[in-house]
């Protein structure tokens, strides 16, 4: 008789309790993310009365791949495009939501006693509400196309941007006890760099290559090119110091731009249950009677932390943002849970041993909790929004409703209009080119530079290095210093006076410096030391760049493939 791998049969036994589970709350009409958590309980080793899964750590490895898979499809669905189109509000609201709960979760592990580690903790686990859940929670329930569905997704990116600073700056501290500023601005600005490098490259690359592979390529193809990029970014993110799953999630807003963004959906739909199923149930499988029991005083309090904190102070927040009244509690009702990035923090605290050992199983049962009721504050933002507008005076109503971005405002003037316009697009040029240009110069220092060094004398090492990168990074040189300049709204605004032509005279010296600056770096690194040669050959190079009709013609080139490949979902839909 053949022997049957226990990672197989503790799969039979996930998936059955899954399947009956997940039945029954279909019967009784609720959110079957709900039947995945039950599932877990039924499957553990914590359930003495029945069957119980051997390979827990199998499960975990499966489980970290349906994390991937919920943040691949997260950023299918909801890309950067659509962040960028909701404005500074989700900025605004996440910045306000994650201090405001790290201070409650603070002042809460205080009550108890707890040290300044576990207290600090504490709070960044309950900063952050689960993107996963809510997400589910959200696709089982009909709500994502919602404005307010959108907004806490949103948030929820942002917040999932911010835990990975977060996670540094905790670690920095529970190592050398105090803030290591310069370390924390570095992982901001990876981070930075990270994405705009990747959403650039693989927004002028990847669109590309699916275009010109579509012959070739069915379903089953498509898939397998799709996940393989998926999880190619998955180990590039990795390797760069940050998640997994954010690695995933790039990957899928990159995708979501291209063509093939809904079929690419539709064919990883199957694998994404699958797997997320896995990873809810083992949510559930941490759920320990018997530790609950004995911390029950500290979780009910933590409990009651999360959801008054979430639904009082994320309203404040999202009211600080421009929401309306409603729209605020809707989506702050919708984040009153904590979930997977408060098991990696708890971990981390456990394994740098700056944090007690009973804090892991408090935030689980907390997670499991706040998971379970997720639906239903989902569901009684309206009746409390109703109930609270009776109770409120109408002015206060009134108040709260005016100016905010669901109210008319007032429109701006159409030369502030188009200024708006032009400084955005003024932002996104120096930004997006500077990004490549680092990149390029990264590059060539830690790859190109010892291959070079094998093939020249040692003295033209340096020089070479540097022509190399110099006239890889030329035609981004060239859209830094003159991409936009010339454009219709630009012409306009230089001729409707002295305030709009100072405006723009301070742009252009700013992209003639920052320019200099990547160029100054090129020639000291080619001669060092060399003052006046150094400063005859910057004027120089400035000079060829500015006016090169050659570096115009490639630069303008690459700018119309960007834009096409980003712009082209929205045109075939537009045409449909």
């Amino acid at each position: 008789m053949s022997h049957l791998e226990p990672l197989i049969a503790d799969l039979a036994l996930i998936l059955i309790c899954a399947g009956v589970m997940t039945l029954f709350f279909k019967s009784l009409k609720q959110p079957i993310v709900l039947g995945y958590i039950v599932a877990g309980f039924l499957a553990s080793p914590n359930m003495p009365y029945m069957p119980s899964v051997t390979d827990m750590h199998g499960v975990h490895v499966w489980s970290e791949i349906g994390v991937i898979f919920l943040l691949f499809a997260l950023g299918l669905e909801f890309s950067f495009k659509k962040i960028l189109k909701m404005g500074a509000a989700p900025i605004i609201a996440a910045l306000a939501i994650i201090l405001a709960m790290m201070y409650v979760g603070a002042c809460t592990g205080e009550l108890f006693g707890w040290s300044d580690m576990d207290c600090i903790f504490l709070g960044g686990m309950l900063a952050m509400s689960s993107t996963t859940i809510i997400f589910k929670a959200f696709d089982d329930m009909g709500l994502r196309q919602k404005r307010f569905a959108g907004l806490v997704l949103s948030v929820l990116i942002i917040e999932d941007i911010l835990a990975i600073v977060l996670m540094v700056m905790l670690s920095t501290m529970a190592v050398s006890k105090e803030f290591e500023g310069s370390q924390m601005l570095n992982a901001i600005l990876t981070l930075g760099l990270y994405l705009v490098l990747w959403f650039t490259v693989g927004l002028y690359f990847i669109p590309m290559a699916l275009r010109k592979l579509k012959p070739l390529m069915n379903d089953e193809t498509l898939l397998i090119i799709s996940l393989a990029l998926c999880f190619g970014m998955v180990v590039a993110a990795s390797e760069a110091g940050f998640s997994a799953a954010f690695g995933a999630f790039v990957m899928g807003s990159i995708l979501a731009e291209t063509v093939e963004a809904e079929e690419i959906e539709h064919l990883v739909a199957p694998v994404k249950n699958l797997f997320g199923a896995i990873f809810f149930v083992s949510v559930g499988m941490m759920v320990d009677v018997a530790l609950i029991i004995e911390y029950i005083v500290p979780i009910i309090s933590i409990i009651a932390a999360v959801i008054l904190g979430q639904t009082i102070l994320s309203t404040c927040g999202f009211l600080l943002s421009g929401q309306s009244l409603k729209t605020s509690m809707q989506c702050s009702f919708s984040l009153t849970q904590i979930g997977e990035f408060a098991f990696i923090l708890a971990t981390l605290g456990t394994s740098l041993g700056v944090t007690g050992d009973f804090l892991y199983p408090i935030v689980v049962a907390v997670s499991v909790f706040t998971t379970f009721t997720t639906p239903y504050m989902i569901r009684l933002a309206e009746p409390a929004y109703n109930a609270l507008s009776r109770v409120l005076p109408a002015k206060w109503i009134a108040r709260l409703e005016r100016n905010t971005d669901e109210s008319d405002e007032k429109v701006p003037s159409e030369l502030q209009q188009m200024w708006n316009s032009c400084f955005k697009r003024f932002i996104f040029i120096m930004l997006i080119n500077s990004v490549l240009c680092i990149a390029i110069m990264a590059i060539m220092l830690y790859y190109g530079e010892p291959i070079i060094a094998g093939m020249v004398s040692a003295k033209w090492v340096h020089p070479v290095t540097a022509l190399i990168a110099l006239i890889l990074c030329s035609p981004f040189l060239w859209m830094l210093i003159r991409a936009g300049a010339d454009s219709p709204e630009v012409n306009k605004l230089w001729d409707s006076g002295s305030r709009w032509r100072v405006r723009l005279t301070a742009y252009g010296v700013l992209r003639i410096l920052i320019t200099a600056v990547f160029v100054s770096y090129f020639v000291d690194y080619a001669i060092p030391g060399s003052t006046w040669l150094g400063m005859f050959a910057l004027v120089a190079i400035l000079f060829i760049i500015y006016f090169s009709s050659l570096l115009e013609k490639y630069s303008k080139e690459m700018t119309q493939k960007f834009t096409d490949n980003l712009s082209a979902r929205e045109k075939i839909e537009q045409q449909q």
